[in-house]
C-alpha cells in the first residue's frame, strides 16, 4: 500500500501491536495475527523506517504490563475484554476501534460415564469455579484472573439458554499448584477437580483445551458454539481492538494503514483455510487436532474486525456482566468510548483496492 505517512507519522519509529498470547502460547485466531504472520504489517511501514513490534516475541518485562493496563501511546491491541474493558474502567485512555467474533471452542466437559448433555442436565450440579490468582486480589486487576470470569460467564450463558440462572447449580472453587495458565489455556485448576469427582463439569475453550480433553479423556456435554450468540458472548466473543487515544489523535493514518492490512489478511483467510489453520498451530501451540476441534463451521470467512449494532450490543453485554460480577472498579460511557472513523476509512481503501 502506498505510504501516507505526514509529518506527524514520521516521529513515530515503533508501533506495537499485541494479540491474546500468539508465539505459540496460546493464542487466538486474529486478523492482526494473520497479517503479522504473513507479513504484511511489517512491509506496510518498513519504507517509512517504521519498526512493527509485538509485545509478545519483541518486548521485556517493563512493557508486557501493556497488554494489561493499555499505558504504550503506540500500542495497538486486539485481544481479551476481560483486560480491555477493565483497563478503560480504571482510567486507561483508549478508544474502542474495532470488534471481531470468532467462535474458538467454548464447551462444557465432563466424564465419559457422565449423563450431562444438554443444557437443563446442568440443574443442580457441581461446576467448577477457578480460584483468583492471589496476586490478582492484591493488583487488583481482578479481571486477569480469566479462567475464573470465564467459567463463570460460560455457565451463565448455557444456563441462560434454558431459562435456568447461576442459583441452580453449586458452584465449587478449585485451586491448587498448575501450570502457567498458557499451556493448556488457562484452565488447570478445573481438570483434576473433574477427573477426581469433586465437581460434576468444568467449562473451557480453544484448542489448547481441546488437546487437554483428550489427553485426560474427557468428553463434551455442551458446545456452547451452537448456542445463539446472546449466550455465548464471554472474554473472546466479541474479542476488541483497542487503541490509545494519543495513537488515534496523532497518527491517525499510521492506524488506519495497520487496520487495512488486517482486513486485507481477513480478505486472504477467506480462500485459504489450510494455511490459516497452519498459523493457529503456530500460534496457539497446539495440535493439529486442537486447532480443527475448536476452529471449525467456517471462521476464517469472518476474521474482519466491525463496528456493527449487534457486535457493539453484545459487547455491551459483557460488560455489563463484569460491572455486576465485580471485576469493573466502576461503569464508563460505553458509546463514547466507541469512534468508528478508523475503521471506516480502512475498510474505505480495502472496497477501493478490491474494485481495482
Amino acid at each position: 500500500m502506498t505510504s501516507l505517512a505526514n509529518d506527524t507519522s514520521r516521529s513515530v519509529d515503533t508501533i506495537w501491536f499485541t494479540r491474546c498470547a500468539g508465539g505459540g502460547r496460546g493464542g487466538v485466531p486474529t486478523a492482526s495475527g494473520i497479517a503479522y504472520n504473513l507479513g504484511y504489517l511489517t512491509e506496510e511501514f518498513k519504507a517509512d523506517g517504521i519498526k512493527l513490534l509485538t509485545l509478545q516475541e519483541d518486548a521485556g518485562p517493563e512493557l508486557q504490563h501493556n497488554h494489561y493496563d493499555h499505558q504504550l501511546e503506540t500500542l495497538i491491541r486486539e485481544g481479551g475484554n476481560l483486560f480491555a474493558i477493565p483497563a478503560k474502567s480504571q482510567g486507561a485512555r483508549t478508544r474502542l476501534i474495532g470488534l471481531t467474533w470468532i467462535d474458538e471452542g467454548q464447551a462444557i466437559l465432563v466424564r465419559p460415564d457422565s449423563t450431562i448433555r444438554s443444557a437443563t442436565d446442568l440443574k443442580g450440579k457441581r461446576l467448577a469455579l477457578p480460584a483468583f490468582r492471589p496476586a490478582d486480589i492484591t493488583e487488583n486487576r481482578r479481571g486477569r484472573s480469566i479462567a475464573r470470569y470465564m467459567s463463570l460467564h460460560g455457565y451463565k450463558g448455557v444456563l441462560a439458554s434454558v431459562g435456568l440462572t447461576l442459583d441452580d447449580v453449586k458452584l465449587v472453587e478449585v485451586n491448587g499448584d498448575v501450570a502457567p495458565e498458557h499451556v493448556r489455556g488457562g484452565f488447570e485448576q478445573s481438570y483434576q477437580p473433574l477427573l477426581d469427582g469433586e465437581v460434576d463439569a468444568i467449562y473451557v475453550k480453544g484448542a489448547p483445551a481441546a488437546d487437554a480433553a483428550r489427553r485426560y479423556g474427557l468428553v463434551t456435554g455442551i458446545d456452547l458454539d451452537k448456542l445463539e450468540r446472546r449466550f455465548r458472548v464471554n472474554n473472546g466473543t466479541p474479542r476488541p481492538v483497542t487503541v490509545h487515544e494519543d495513537f488515534l489523535e496523532n497518527h491517525f493514518d499510521l492506524l488506519v494503514r495497520f487496520l487495512y492490512q488486517t482486513l486485507r489478511a481477513a480478505e486472504w483467510a477467506k480462500t485459504n483455510l489450510k494455511s490459516v489453520l497452519g498459523i493457529l498451530q503456530s500460534e496457539t501451540g497446539s495440535t493439529a487436532e486442537g486447532v480443527a476441534a475448536a476452529y471449525k463451521d467456517g471462521f476464517h470467512l469472518s476474521l474482519a474486525p466491525d463496528l456493527s449494532t449487534e457486535r457493539l450490543e453484545l459487547f455491551r453485554q459483557q460488560k455489563d456482566f463484569l460491572l455486576t460480577y465485580g471485576v469493573l472498579d466502576r461503569d464508563f460511557d460505553f458509546d463514547a468510548w466507541v469512534d468508528q472513523r478508523p475503521l471506516e476509512e480502512a475498510q474505505r481503501r480495502l472496497r477501493k483496492v478490491l474494485a481495482a
